[in-house]
């Protein structure tokens, strides 16, 4: 009887000990596997594609509008200006956020906004409302910091956002080229005349002290020398902010779109910028009806809407009066440019024989 006690002692202290052994080794292993996901090893959710991620560095394939945060910018005649890096884009069930494949980089009260409200309903397009300014103000942030900006797509979808200050901002074709050389630009232009009065009177309608349009216009009123130094002539020297953007793009990758064709022929500017952007004609004539009071063109109501859909009140303003010889002036200063700026497109925009409108 006294051995069997003891021998019973003695197995339930050994079960004792395994199970203080089983606790122990328990707790070892959730420890370890706590600070494993805390590190980072282990995730709970499945990780995005990356394209060629896992792939030896020959059979990696680059993807230009998918590209690592940093940004390394690369000339023209760089063999590797499209091989930066591979697809990071940041995927779920509603799409993904990629870089532009489409940007609308001028100009300056010529029609962006109007033109984007257009492609805007496309049902493949897909676009930021606001100006980014990435490529001119918002460089130093990153390329991540921009991609974060774009709107998810889905497949066959294409991403586009307007920037006007682009066009003229002298690092900005560098900068998208870096990004990537297959992108499309499309560029707004409007008789530089009617432009440079239209951007002075955004300007007035914001500081009513500001001088007179002719007196920001002339450096030299009696000698009629031009002041290219202010922006609203500046800008409208399209020939020589194209030089720039020519060296990095060919011209194959650039559309010239005439604002003041998109308010006469909305429908047919529309066409050529869906068959550039390599989409189905969708946005068609149906979709407008000129507004007399803005004079300009609007989108009729969608299904569904209780109005059609027109540009804010900012758009339509009516400009000042400026003295005719001030127009002539500013009209013969631009002329050699226009026809730099005709052989330069293969577009004839004739902007030499018609008058300067009085509104925006």
């Amino acid at each position: 009887m006294g051995c069997s006690k003891w021998r019973a002692a003695f197995n339930f202290g050994h079960l004792k000990v395994q199970s203080k052994l089983s606790v122990f080794f328990t707790m070892i292993v959730l420890f370890l596997y706590l600070f494993y996901c805390l590190s980072g090893y282990c995730e709970s959710s499945p990780r995005p594609v990356y394209d060629g991620h896992d792939a030896s560095p020959q059979q990696r394939v680059p993807y230009d509008a998918s590209q690592v945060p940093s940004v390394r910018e690369q000339p023209p005649d760089s063999p590797d200006g499209d091989a930066l890096c591979h697809d990071i884009s940041i995927a779920d069930n509603f799409g993904s956020k990629k870089f532009p494949q489409a940007i609308i980089i001028g100009v300056k009260k010529g029609g962006t906004r109007a033109l984007l409200e257009f492609l805007r309903v496309h049902p493949d397009v897909r676009a930021v409302g606001s100006e980014p300014h990435f490529f001119d103000r918002f460089y130093d942030k990153g390329l991540e910091w921009y991609r974060n900006l774009m709107p998810r797509t889905l497949e066959g979808q294409i991403t586009m956002e307007k920037t006007p200050s682009y066009f003229i901002t002298k690092e900005a074709p560098r900068r998208v080229f870096s990004m990537s050389r297959h992108a499309k630009l499309i560029v707004v232009v409007r008789d530089p005349v009617t432009r440079a009065v239209s951007d002075y009177t955004q300007t007035l309608s914001k500081s009513p002290g500001l001088p007179s349009f002719q007196n920001l216009a002339f450096r030299n009123s009696t000698a009629g020398l031009i002041d290219t130094s202010w922006s609203a002539v500046r800008i409208g020297i399209y020939a020589k902010h194209l030089e720039n953007w020519l060296r990095y793009f060919p011209l194959s990758r650039l559309l010239f779109v005439s604002g003041e064709r998109l308010v006469t022929d909305p429908a047919g500017e529309m066409g050529r910028v869906q068959d550039f952007l390599g989409l189905k004609r969708v946005v068609t004539d149906k979709h407008f009806y000129f507004n007399q009071t803005k004079g300009f063109p609007c989108l009729k109501k969608p299904e569904g809407s209780s109005r059609p859909r027109c540009l804010g009140k900012s758009k339509g303003r009516p400009h000042p009066q400026i003295p005719f010889e001030v127009l002539l002036r500013l009209r013969d200063f631009y002329r050699p440019f226009n026809l730099k700026f005709y052989q330069m497109t293969g577009q004839d925009f004739g902007w030499d024989s018609t008058a300067t409108p009085q509104s925006s």
